[in-house]
């Protein structure tokens, strides 16, 4: 088997774009002598890929009708079966769009990804089906991941579990509501600014993201590999903690996998809050676009929680106030280095790479008048600060990142976890179809300063419901120190428990 080669004209257009100037007789020479190259390509394509088996059946499963899918929260649902016995045993998994089920359809909130079958199952899904699960099917999720809302899937919005016509949270949004609606025990869902702990607090279920590199990501499609993240959406606080028990722990093929710590978390379950250090983070509330009845809800469960016995007190991170800003490169500029530029795979990282996936998303450049506004704008702002500011502010972002770990760790070393409500207001309307770009943006993003920060630093991070006002949940955000999900579970189960 042979790659097609350059043709001279395609290497002048390499050699103008990479700022040389030749004749095109010596590009020639060139390509000439690139020869033996290329032959090491030709037997790297004559070789099978070295790809995971699949172990357990499955067919590609259906879309289910609109009348059967009022909240447009599945994309395909399944019946994948998993081992006769194991922690998941009964239980019923769904799984956000932005990772691979070998044979099932694919396209992660995207019009430009529709159609894409993936040949191998992510780490985490070979996990479920090896602890007894059964994967339920795909839920529906941003486009590209790329919104806190859930009005930018391609097939249409997903809405509210508790109220049709408002947000579910994003970017996990389908995983969220059909948790939310008991249609499955648990769910699958992924986190880059806040995309499991935002629809679990507009849909009032239990989201974790759990300390980077916790659980792999391999097999998933990558926004930004500093700030990627998996996680379990559960109706309580048990089966979080069980379903993290599953995926945790490294599995050798994931970068972002690093002196991964894991624990029995459902032994922190019913031991309650007596002598737990809480500190209630200052600069989590009060923010310009923050309700009331939200900061209200979250500072009565702090009191509760003092009530049960634990030591509460008020905590101060001045940085908090700007690390959504220390974010927004790494997260801008990654996500256009990596996920699109990089084909959704990127380079220099050894691991498992989805190369059906990378080829299957290469194609958006054709299409990417399709591509959602808020991924646009994040392009756009990505594109700029790559092409005129060389990522220096990528750079020097990840330089400051270290400054605000170790507020947050200093912070931590006093209690034993940080308290502030996980998004400033309950669910919001979703934008019309007509809405402004300025309603449309808002609404994608107008909800991370709380959660964004952790994605940068990898702290733990869960939201719980804390809340009901208007016929709207009210989440709550613990946010613990490295490998220490254990506490998180302690706190949110006797809160949960009371």
């Amino acid at each position: 088997m042979t790659i097609k080669r350059p043709t001279l004209a395609q290497m002048q257009e390499i050699v103008a774009d990479l700022g040389m100037h030749m004749s095109a007789e010596r590009v020639g020479e060139f390509l000439e002598l690139m020869e033996p190259n290329f032959e090491a390509y030709d037997l790297i394509e004559s070789l099978p890929d070295e790809i995971p088996e699949t172990k357990y059946p499955r067919t590609p499963g259906y879309r289910p009708a609109p009348e059967d899918n009022p909240h447009n929260a599945w994309y395909v649902k399944t019946d994948i079966k998993g081992a006769a016995e194991g922690k998941l045993a009964g239980k019923t998994i769904a799984v956000k769009d932005n990772v691979c089920v070998a044979g099932v359809p694919m396209m992660n909130g995207s019009s430009t990804l529709e159609g894409f079958m993936p040949d191998i199952d992510a780490t985490v899904i070979t996990r479920v089906l090896d602890a007894g699960g059964t994967i339920a099917g795909k839920t529906h999720c941003e486009f590209f991941c790329l919104s806190g809302g859930s009005h930018t899937n391609a097939t249409g919005p997903v809405h509210n579990p508790y109220k049709m016509g408002y947000s579910s949270g994003g970017s996990s949004s389908g995983s969220a509501v059909v948790t939310a609606l008991n249609e499955v025990d648990m769910a699958i869902g992924g986190d880059q600014g806040g995309s499991i702990r935002m629809p679990s607090s507009f849909s009032g279920t239990y989201g974790m993201k759990p300390t980077h590199g916790l659980v792999p990501y391999t097999g998933a499609m990558p926004i930004e590999a500093t700030i990627d993240h998996l996680g379990p959406i559960t109706q309580n606080v048990a089966d979080n903690a069980l379903f993290l028990e599953v995926l945790a722990g490294a599995d050798g093929l994931d970068p972002r996998q690093y002196s991964v710590e894991t624990h029995n978390y459902t032994e922190a379950l019913g031991k309650g809050v007596k002598g737990l250090k809480v500190g209630v983070l200052k600069e989590g509330f009060g923010h310009a676009n923050s309700e009331e009845d939200v900061d209200k809800s979250v500072r009565e469960m702090a009191e509760k929680l003092k009530g049960m016995g634990a030591e509460v007190s008020e905590i101060s991170v001045p940085m908090h106030l700007i690390a959504p800003a220390i974010w927004t490169p790494i997260a801008l500029e990654g996500l256009q280095w990596q996920m699109m530029h990089g084909n959704g795979m990127g380079m220099n990282w050894k691991g498992q790479y989805a190369t059906s996936l990378l080829d299957a998303h290469s194609s958006w450049r054709t299409r990417a008048d399709e591509l959602s506004d808020s991924l646009k704008v994040s392009m756009f702002v990505g594109e700029f600060g790559i092409r005129h500011h060389r990522g220096r502010y990528y750079a020097k972002s990840q330089n400051i990142l270290r400054r605000l770990t170790a507020a947050y760790d200093a912070a931590l070393a006093e209690c034993d976890v940080l308290l502030m409500p996980t998004t400033p207001m309950k669910a919001t309307p979703l934008p019309p179809k007509d809405a402004p770009l300025s309603l449309y943006l808002q609404r994608a993003f107008e909800m991370i300063g709380n959660t964004a920060p952790f994605n940068a630093t990898g702290h733990p991070g869960m939201s719980i419901p804390c809340g009901m006002s208007d016929g709207l949940p009210i989440g709550a955000m613990l946010v613990g120190k490295y490998w220490d999900e254990k506490t998180i579970y302690q706190v949110a189960d006797a809160f949960a428990s009371s």
